[in-house]
């Protein structure tokens, strides 16, 4: 499939995949705010929270957004950009940082308050003072009593896209407004709007829309913004049809401060950077019967990850740059790289590869999802998992019609209730692994907002040696009155619908991590203690199970005296002869168990030498092993192989 991109080279394609420390695909994404600043955008509405009662108005929330989004974006995703645009306004800006006019090129009232580029502190704080309407920028968000040309906006947008983020494949523009009709019957206009929207989507970016409906009127996106807005971005045609939602499904309505919760809940759920893990991977339904697919790891740990090293003695902070150097042990001589062999133990000696027969043993072909068979999702364990599970989605790229043929794969899994096995190469010298790939529903939440794409999940299998046999445990029962009361405690403790979503529960150290970063970055007051959502609320548990716990109680106390009752009115007797006698009867037909060797008496010495001279020295255990080798001044580290090899190197030198 051709692309249709003329900005993108096979250079700039390669600049564009950056692999992290984590070994997956980082995709870069551009984000342009242009938010509408009118007279009903600037209107205060009254909040129904009786604990926030302060008024807010539409602009001002959305600027909110834009600052959240770049608080987070800030450190998350240190190479993203992020820029803010002001359409609507008296004032006309388009100058980059150096205040330097783009040619002479006008676009009237069209304010770039945040210019494209990754986020600086300085632009965060001066972004931070529009939203909470410092005064120092109050004469910027003053609406032009002039009608404002979405032509003039889209092409502003388009302008600073070309010259700031030429190369990136995520490119998307945000326009928050609350007029659905910006031109009415002009004819002219509309045309125009829709002739620089189209070079948008022939650009590459991706229009999404956050409508805003008034008190008196609902956004209807059918009057104007069906008509520019399109579902997909012809150089990444998979990534936005799951990402992007219908914009009739979630308007953003109501009060300031609800609105203000809408929109965040909306740019996150569309903001959340997306982990490739393979793209345009070939999905083997059968023989020469192929499909294109692309993998993304959508559940990852986020860990706060060092970026680098700063050296804070000299005059003012430097970056460190690390330098490794291989010495050898006995001359303290510097090794050269191609002095580096690698090599495997086998038999007692050292086998030598080369990097190409290393690369040749972890070869097992190209990477490839090839169908094995299918089973029933009632056969699939629950604790068959052992890896992250892989999400994918079709893609058109190598492969016409893979859509097609994937949703009537999933849906076909869905309603028989099956799952594939699959040999999955992620990348290539990468390990294979078996899975089951499971079809999924789509889901959303309250406000319309996908939460997760329709699409199929891969769950890694465990191997053989993966599964470990569970110890034997005699458990025993508690009584049923027990039973019954403690059932009712927990469904008092359920969550709401029964549901768990990891998003409301951050993980407080990481959060804790960001917040000092963002009061040093932005010279604000250090915080006293984080906030920490996964602390047990104690007084909503004693309110809805504090009876429950104490009758709970009671009932222990009552089962445990009946058990004490009834312990000490049995004697222990001495074993007569029969009882004897049965349990001899009993040890003879089990099997004979091994008998342990007692080292202190017969010598650590004797011992190895006999296993020794009877090739079993496998069988001995770990600490006569090591004792034997701290007898001779030899080292004990290591595994029981280890061991056993140091041994029999000593033996075989005497």
């Amino acid at each position: 499939m051709a692309d249709d991109n003329p900005y993108r080279g096979d250079e700039q394609i390669e600049e564009e995949e950056e692999i992290d420390e984590s070994g997956y695909k980082t995709e870069k994404d551009a984000v342009l705010f242009a938010i509408e600043v009118s007279d009903s955008m600037l209107a205060p509405r009254p909040s129904s929270d009786s604990k926030k009662p302060a008024a807010e108005s539409p602009t001002t929330a959305a600027l909110k957004c834009a600052y959240h989004l770049m608080q987070q974006r800030i450190i998350s995703n240190p190479h993203d950009m992020i820029g803010v645009l002001l359409y609507g306004t008296q004032a006309s800006k388009f100058y980059d940082e150096d205040e330097n006019s783009r040619g002479d090129l006008s676009y009237p009232h069209c304010y770039l308050f945040t210019d494209l580029g990754v986020p600086s502190a300085q632009e965060v704080k001066a972004l931070r003072s529009l939203a909470q309407d410092d005064g120092e920028f109050q004469d910027i968000l003053k609406a032009s009593e002039e009608r404002v040309s979405m032509a003039n906006v889209l092409f502003c947008a388009n302008q600073i896209f070309t010259s700031k983020a030429p190369n990136f494949l995520s490119r998307r523009l945000f326009i928050v407004t609350d007029n659905d009709d910006p031109h009415g019957n002009n004819k002219s206009l509309r045309c125009a709007a829709t002739v620089r929207a189209k070079d948008l989507y022939d650009l590459g970016v991706t229009i999404e829309l956050f409508p805003i409906s008034r008190t008196d009127h609902e956004f209807d996106t059918t009057r104007f913004y069906d008509d520019i807005i399109y579902k997909a971005s012809p150089s990444d045609p998979d990534a936005l049809s799951y990402l992007q939602t219908d914009s009739k499904a979630s308007p953003a309505t109501g009060d300031g401060i609800s609105l203000l919760n809408t929109l965040l809940s909306n740019i996150n759920s569309r903001s959340v950077p997306r982990r490739a893990h393979f793209s345009n991977m070939p999905l083997e339904l059968g023989p020469n019967f192929k499909i294109s697919v692309s993998g993304y790891l959508l559940f990852k740990r986020q860990e706060s990850a060092r970026s680098s090293f700063i050296w804070l003695g000299g005059e003012k902070p430097q970056l460190v740059k690390g330098v490794t150097t291989q010495i050898a042990d006995d001359t303290a001589r510097t090794i050269e790289k191609w002095e580096i062999k690698k090599a495997y133990k086998f038999g007692g000696d050292q086998v030598t590869f080369t990097p190409e027969e290393l690369k040749a043993l972890r070869n097992f072909g190209d990477p490839v999802i090839r169908i094995i068979g299918f089973k029933s999702i009632s056969a699939l364990p629950f604790w068959a998992n052992v890896k992250h599970p892989f999400f994918i989605y079709p893609s058109e790229e190598d492969f016409v019609g893979s859509t097609r043929i994937f949703s009537a794969l999933q849906q076909t899994l869905l309603r028989e209730k099956k799952a594939a096995l699959v040999w999955l190469i992620a990348r290539r010298n990468a390990s294979p692994v078996l899975g089951a790939m499971l079809a999924g529903e789509e889901k959303v939440d309250d406000n319309g907002v996908q939460k997760f794409p329709p699409g199929m999940w891969i769950i890694p299998l465990p191997f053989a040696d993966d599964v470990r046999q569970n110890p034997e445990t005699t458990l025993n029962v508690a009584p049923e009155p027990l039973i019954d009361q403690m059932r009712d405690i927990v469904q008092q403790l359920q969550l709401p619908k029964a549901i768990y979503e990891p998003l409301k529960y951050p993980n407080p150290s990481l959060q804790w991590h960001y917040r000092i970063l963002q009061a040093l970055a932005l010279d604000e007051d250090l915080p006293e203690k984080p906030e920490d959502k996964t602390v047990p609320r104690y007084r909503q548990i004693n309110k809805r199970t504090g009876d429950y716990v104490l009758s709970w109680a009671d009932e222990l106390e009552k089962q445990y005296a009946k058990t004490s009752a009834a312990g000490s009115k049995s004697t222990l007797v001495k074993r007569g002869v029969k009882d004897r006698t049965s349990e001899a009867e009993d040890a003879a037909q089990k099997p004979n168990k091994k008998v342990k060797v007692d080292t202190n008496e017969q010598g650590v010495e004797d011992v190895v030498n006999a296993h020794y001279q009877k090739g079993s020295l496998s069988k001995l255990t770990v600490p006569v092993l090591k004792d034997f080798l701290n007898s001779h001044g030899r080292s004990a580290a290591g595994k029981k192989a280890d061991l056993v090899e140091r041994v029999e190197e000593f033996l075989e030198t005497k």
